[in-house]
């Protein structure tokens, strides 16, 4: 059986310089979607900003007034709201902080555009149901962000950055 190329409308809001590019980006969202083969076609935004603004965003709707590395935002669509079929579901929103990231990066030891990466998979995740509660989710989750990255020949060496234990 073939697989049918799932159709991905990006809408990338740059607040500050995009260190990694709209191509990319919309390489990386085709690829990983297209492993994690949702229903349908899909549409989602991503927001490149910085720590001022998604502190604010933190501060409003997870009660938490500090900066943060990337917020998910999903979509909630009321019962009365019908899917039209042309149209593409709505995901929601990825806002990741980019000084946030390249601090993470030279902490962590990689590049901005890896980090950026790492974010912005962990945004899709959410977007898409995934959470960490717990050791267990964190791990699973971690796994499969690495998985998708290596997909589109990004390392992110994550045990090193985040321990077991």
């Amino acid at each position: 059986m073939a697989v049918v190329p799932i159709a991905v409308e990006l809408c990338l809001q740059a607040a500050v310089d995009d260190p990694v590019g709209e191509t990319r980006w919309q390489f990386w969202f085709d690829q990983w979607l297209r492993e994690l083969q949702p229903a349908a076609a899909v549409e989602l935004s991503l927001r490149l900003t910085d720590d001022a603004e998604i502190r604010g965003l933190n501060a409003r709707f997870r009660g938490v007034d500090v900066p943060t590395d990337v917020l998910s935002f999903e979509f909630e669509a009321d019962d009365t709201q019908a899917q039209i079929a042309e149209e593409p579901l709505y995901l929601g929103d990825i806002v990741v902080s980019v000084p946030t990231a390249t601090r993470q990066a030279y902490e962590f030891g990689h590049t901005l555009e890896v980090e950026l990466a790492w974010l912005a998979v962990h945004g899709l995740l959410h977007l898409l149901g995934w959470d960490h509660p717990d050791e267990r989710s964190w791990q699973a989750m971690v796994t499969q962000q690495a998985r998708l990255l290596k997909g589109v020949n990004v390392v992110y060496d994550w045990p090193s950055v985040y321990p077991v234990g």
